[in-house]
C-alpha cells in the first residue's frame, strides 16, 4: 500500500466492497460538481448587463453629442472662428482669440513636456539601476498621472502665478499644464521603451555601440509610435482641461491674440464656460458651436496619434 493510501485510509475507511480511489473520487465529485448549467447562466447574464451598460452609455453619449451638434449648427461659420468674443452681440462673437491662446498653451507645453519626459523615460528604463528606489519613482509617477487636474491646479497658482510672479500668463498656464501632462508621458515614453526587445540593444552591443548610441539609433526609432502616440494622447487631454486654467487665472474675455509667452490669455475650455454660465439662450449656442470645434481638434489629434503609429509601424523591417 502507497503512503497515499495509507493516509486515507486513516482519515475515511473505504466502504465495504469498494476501493479506496473510487472512494475519494466520488468526495470529490460530490465536494466540487461542476453545475456547468448555473455557470453558463451566469456568464450570459454577466454579458448580456455588460453589453447592456455598453449601449447604454453609448447612447447617452451620441444623444449628447446630437444635441450639441444641433444647437451649434446655426453658429458655426467662418466668421465665428475668426471673429473676436463679444459679451453684447452674440451674433457677432467668436474664438479666435481662444484659438489662438489654445495654440499658444499647447505649443509651450509641448515644448516643456516632450523633452522632460522623454528624458525622464530615457533615464528610468535604460540607466537607472532596478531597486526599490526605481520602483518607489515609478510607483509615485503613475500616482501622479492620476491626481485630479485641479490639483495641478493649485500648484501652478502657487509656484509659478505667484512665487515665481508670472501673472495670468501662457507661460504660467503652459507651466501648469506641463506638470499635468508630464507623468502621462513618462508612462506611455516608458512602456514603448520596455517593449523594445532586448535583441535588439544585444546585437548593438555585441557590435561595440556605446549605450547612447544603442538608444539613439536602435532603441528610439523602435519605441518612437509609442512615444508620439503617448505624446499627443497627453497633449489631446491638456487641450480639454478647464479646471487649472481657472486656478492661475486665465481670462474669460480676451479680446485679443497672445503676441508673446508673458501676454494674458484665454483658451477654448476657458470660453466655453464663460458662454455657459451665461443666462441668454444665444451664448449657450455659441458654447455648443465651441464644443464642436474643440471636439474637431481632439478628434484630429487622436486621428494624427494613429495614423502616426501606424506609418512608423508599416516603415519598421
Amino acid at each position: 500500500m502507497s503512503r497515499s493510501q495509507a493516509d486515507w485510509t486513516l482519515a475515511a475507511p473505504a466502504p465495504p466492497g469498494g476501493s479506496y480511489e473510487r472512494s475519494r473520487t466520488d468526495r470529490t465529485d460530490a465536494l466540487f460538481r461542476p453545475r456547468l448549467g448555473l455557470r453558463r447562466f451566469i456568464g450570459t447574464l454577466f454579458a448580456v448587463t455588460c453589453l447592456l451598460m455598453t449601449v447604454a452609455a453609448i447612447g447617452m453619449l451620441v444623444v449628447l453629442l446630437v444635441r450639441v451638434g444641433l444647437d451649434a449648427r446655426p453658429w458655426l461659420s467662418r466668421h465665428f472662428l475668426t471673429n473676436f468674443p463679444s459679451t453684447l452681440y452674440p451674433e457677432r462673437a467668436g474664438i479666435w482669440s481662444a484659438l489662438v491662446g489654445t495654440a499658444w498653451l499647447i505649443g509651450l507645453t509641448s515644448l516643456f513636456s516632450v523633452p522632460i519626459g522623454i528624458g525622464a523615460a530615457i533615464y528610468l528604463e535604460e540607466y537607472a539601476r532596478k531597486n526599490w528606489f526605481s520602483r518607489l519613482v515609478h510607483l509615485n509617477i503613475a500616482n501622479l498621472a492620476g491626481v485630479p487636474s485641479i490639483v495641478y491646479g493649485i500648484l501652478g497658482l502657487a509656484m509659478f502665478v505667484r512665487f515665481c510672479h508670472l501673472g495670468r500668463s501662457v507661460l504660467a498656464g503652459a507651466l501648469t499644464m506641463s506638470l499635468l501632462v508630464l507623468p502621462v508621458i513618462i508612462i506611455a515614453a516608458r512602456e514603448a521603451l520596455s517593449a523594445v526587445p532586448d535583441s535588439i540593444r544585444h546585437a548593438a552591443y555585441a557590435l561595440g555601440a556605446t549605450r547612447w548610441q544603442v538608444i539613439w539609433h536602435h532603441v528610439l526609432p523602435a519605441a518612437l509610435p509609442g512615444i508620439c502616440t503617448g505624446i499627443i494622447l497627453a497633449l489631446s487631454r491638456a487641450v480639454g482641461e478647464a479646471a487649472p486654467l481657472m486656478m492661475i487665472g486665465a481670462l474669460t474675455y480676451v479680446a485679443f491674440v497672445p503676441s508673446g509667452p508673458l501676454d494674458t490669455f484665454t483658451a477654448l475650455p476657458i470660453q466655453i464656460y464663460d458662454w455657459v454660465s451665461r443666462p441668454q439662450s444665444d451664448f449657450h449656442g455659441l458654447a455648443a458651436a465651441a464644443i464642436v470645434v474643440l471636439l474637431a481638434i481632439l478628434l484630429t489629434m487622436n486621428a494624427l496619434a494613429i495614423g502616426l503609429r501606424s506609418w512608423y509601424q508599416g516603415r519598421q523591417p
